[in-house]
């Protein structure tokens, strides 16, 4: 069980420090129904992470072995492949490190309902290609571990709440000191919005790493 939350620590990590999310929370904690739509879109951002890592657990078992074994060759290919999408991904966002242009979500968040924002919470958490790869890097590991149903549970629910963390940090955390985040909070939007592109790309190498020396380790 410890060898597998060491596993799914720098995946929940990458998740977790991604800048879109935290934007989008930034800028739903600043807009006009800011109560509502942050909280939707807090709900709806767990449950994206939830459900894509429970998904690829329960597809993910036959490759794992018995508690007494280790995981099959497969489920070690199957991190090399994700390992190499990661890194794939990095180079196509760090391509893109000199596009600033806000995209259009970002620019209609003020017109968000709590449905809305909940239902873009759970598309950025388990449709963004950078987030589902390393959800779905999580399910492998989780899935192929071996783990018993009761260990798998609490490595889903640990791994959830480690990625959803800095979002719903940011989200609460307004919520009880408004007034002296607002100026912090547009200074760290900016600084997200300006460098998108580059501090994602730093994330997915340093996670396609691991999860490729993991799989190739697992050979």
């Amino acid at each position: 069980m410890g060898d597998v939350l060491g596993d799914l620590l720098p995946l929940a990590v990458g998740v977790a420090i991604s800048p879109i999310p935290i934007v989008a929370a930034i800028l739903m904690i600043l807009s006009a129904e800011a109560g509502s739509a942050s909280r939707g879109f807090a709900a709806g951002w767990v449950a994206g992470i939830a459900a894509v890592t429970v998904v690829v657990t329960l597809l993910a078992g036959p490759l794992g072995g018995s508690a007494d074994r280790e995981p099959s060759a497969a489920g070690a290919w199957l991190k090399i492949l994700l390992g190499i999408l990661l890194l794939a991904l990095a180079v196509v966002q760090w391509r893109e490190r000199n596009d600033k242009e806000i995209p259009g979500w970002m620019r209609a968040v003020d017109e968000l309902t709590v449905v809305r924002a909940a239902e873009l919470g759970a598309v950025l958490s388990a449709v963004n290609p950078k987030n589902l790869l390393l959800c779905l890097s999580a399910g492998v590991v989780i899935g192929s571990s071996g783990t018993a149903l009761g260990g798998q549970f609490v490595a889903i629910v640990v791994f959830t709440l480690l990625a959803a963390s800095t979002v719903l940090a940011v989200i609460f955390g307004y919520t009880l000191r408004a007034d002296r985040l607002r100026g912090p909070l547009q200074r760290l939007r900016t600084m997200l919005q300006d460098n998108n592109h580059i501090v994602l790309a730093i994330i997915l190498v340093l996670m396609g790493t691991v999860v490729l020396g993991k799989g190739i380790g697992g050979l």
